[in-house]
């Protein structure tokens, strides 16, 4: 792990195109400005973790399972004729 010292409105680059700026400290607290493309999500860690439970349990359902799941209404309409 590298462990950097940095003081508010410092940043630090990963990559080309990621910037973590240190935007307030207060007690024993520090707020975090991260840039990322659109395309890089950016969760803190325990959504992660959330996520990755979450897929993995959906990952491991069986065709029988997925069966027993409340559908929403379809949102799709028949083509109107012009």
């Amino acid at each position: 792990m590298l462990v950097l010292s940095r003081q508010r409105d410092e940043s630090i680059i990963i990559g080309d195109n990621i910037v973590v700026t240190i935007v307030d400290i207060r007690g024993d607290k520090v707020r975090l400005g991260i840039e990322a493309p659109t395309e890089i999500p950016v969760h803190r860690r325990e959504v992660f973790e959330a996520i990755q439970r979450e897929n993995l349990q959906a990952s491991r359902m069986q065709p029988r399972d997925v069966s027993s799941l409340r559908h929403a209404p379809s949102t799709r309409h028949a083509p109107k004729d012009d």
